[in-house]
C-alpha cells in the first residue's frame, strides 16, 4: 500500500525546519521511499531568538509560543505544497516540533509546534507528540528515529546522524541507539563568534590546534560514562558544554579544533563499546555506517572521524545531498505513517522503555 506524506522536522541545531514530501509503499512487510519534493526554510533572527528563550518562558508565554509556532510551521507546509504543486496529494502530515524540554528521568518531553493548529490551518490529517508515550512508558523517548533506519535502511549497520546533537544507532542482533554527545549545536554556537552560521566544512577548526586539557575535561563529563539507552537534552551543550569551553580561554580556532575531535573520540569511544559487546557474536570483518544530518557537510569531521574508525574496518558512508539533509524528516514521514496504521513507532530496546509502542496524537484536518 502506498501513503503520500510530508514529514517535518525541526534540529537543535537551529537550522530551520526540514519539509520533505515522500511516496511511502509497504508490500509484504517490506518498505520503499521516494523523495518527491523537500526544502529547509531557514529561520529568521527573530524565529532563532524565540527559540532559544523558550526553555525560560513562563508557562502562560510558552503556551502561546507553541500555538505561534504551529502555525509558523502550517503556513510554511501550505507553502510548500503550493510551490511543488501538491494540492490533494497529501495525504497526512508529521510533525516532529522543536524539541524544548527533555527530562525523560521525570517523565517528561515538549517539543513546541500545536499539532492542532497545523491540521486546522492545512486542512490535512497530522500526527505529532511522537515522544511521549515512550517517556510514559518509562523510556527515554530517544532515539525515534531508529524505526525508520530500521525499515527503510536495512543495508547499513551503523547510522550517525550529526544534528545539533549527534546520535548512534546500531543494527546488531537487537537494535540500540542513544545520544552520543551534543554537536552542530555546541559548533554553530563556536562559529556564531566568528559572525558565521556555522563552520563551512570545518575550515575554521582545521586552522586551529587541540587544547589537551580541555578535551581531556570534556571527554570525562558524567553522561560519556552512563550506559545507554540514554539520550541528550539541549541545555546539555549550551548549559554545560559550551561555558566549560568559553571558560578555557583558548582560541576560538583552538576551541573549534578541540570540539571537533571530542565529537570524533565520543563516536569512536562508543562504536568501540558496541563492537566489544556485539562483534564477537555477529563476526563481523567489514561494517558500513551511514552518516547524515548537517555535520556530515562538514568535510574535516568526516575526515576526522574516517581517519579515527578505520581501526574499526568501517566505511562512513555519506549518501546524496538530499539524504544527508533530510533522512530525519522522512523518517517522521514514516513514522506518522505508521501511527496512522496503528503500528510501533519506537523501538524500547532503544529508549528503554517498559514495552514498545505506538506513539503519536492525531488531528484530523479534513471533514468527516
Amino acid at each position: 500500500m502506498q501513503y503520500r506524506a510530508i514529514g517535518l522536522m525541526s534540529g537543535s541545531s537551529l537550522d530551520g525546519l526540514d519539509i520533505v514530501y515522500a511516496e511511502l509503499e509497504e508490500t509484504g512487510g517490506k518498505w520503499i521511499y521516494d523523495i518527491k519534493a523537500a526544502t529547509c526554510i531557514e529561520y529568521n533572527d527573530e524565529w532563532i531568538k524565540k527559540l532559544k528563550v523558550a526553555p525560560h518562558l513562563r508557562a502562560y508565554e510558552y503556551l502561546l509560543l507553541h500555538a505561534a509556532f504551529g502555525k509558523f510551521v502550517a503556513g510554511k507546509v501550505s507553502d510548500f505544497i503550493e510551490h511543488n504543486d501538491l494540492q490533494h496529494k497529501v495525504q497526512l502530515i508529521a510533525s516532529h516540533g522543536h524539541t524544548v524540554f527533555h527530562t525523560p528521568n521525570l517523565g517528561m518531553t515538549a517539543q513546541l509546534g500545536d499539532g492542532a493548529t497545523i491540521a486546522a490551518l492545512t486542512g490535512i490529517n497530522v500526527v505529532n507528540d511522537l515522544r511521549m508515550m515512550d517517556v510514559a512508558l518509562g523510556g527515554q523517548g530517544a532515539p525515534i528515529v531508529p524505526v525508520g533506519e530500521k525499515l527503510l535502511f536495512k543495508d547499513y549497520d551503523f547510522f550517525l546522524n550529526l544534528g545539533g546533537i549527534a546520535n548512534i544507532s546500531a543494527n546488531i542482533n537487537t537494535y540500540i541507539a542513544f545520544d552520543v554527545c551534543p554537536a552542530n549545536r555546541v559548533l554553530n554556537m563556536l562559529a556564531n563568534k566568528e559572525g558565521k552560521a556555522y563552520d563551512d566544512k570545518g575550515e575554521i577548526a582545521k586552522t586551529g590546534s587541540i587544547n589537551t586539557p580541555l578535551l581531556t575535561h570534556l571527554n570525562s563529563l558524567d553522561y560519556y560514562k552512563r550506559p545507554y539507552p540514554k539520550s541528550l537534552a539541549n541545555d546539555f551543550g549550551v548549559e554545560v558544554v559550551f561555558p566549560l569551553i568559553q571558560s578555557s580561554g583558548i582560541s576560538n580556532a583552538d576551541a573549534l579544533r578541540t570540539y571537533t575531535e571530542h565529537i570524533v573520540q565520543q563516536i569512536a569511544n562508543t562504536i568501540n563499546n558496541i563492537q566489544h559487546q556485539t562483534s564477537a557474536k555477529q563476526g563481523i570483518t567489514s561494517i558500513q555506517l551511514l552518516a547524515t544530518g548537517g555535520g556530515a557537510f562538514n568535510d574535516f569531521l568526516i575526515e576526522r572521524l574516517r581517519d579515527s574508525l578505520k581501526i574499526f574496518n568501517i566505511d562512513v558512508i555519506v549518501p546524496d545531498d538530499k539524504l544527508v539533509k533530510f533522512k530525519e524528516a522522512l523518517v517522521m514521514a514514516l513514522l506518522g505513517v505508521l501511527r496512522w496504521r496503528e503500528e510501533d513507532t519506537v523501538i524500547n530496546t532503544v529508549t528503554g522503555a517498559s514495552r514498545s509502542s505506538i506513539g503519536g496524537a492525531v488531528w484530523i484536518g479534513l471533514e468527516a
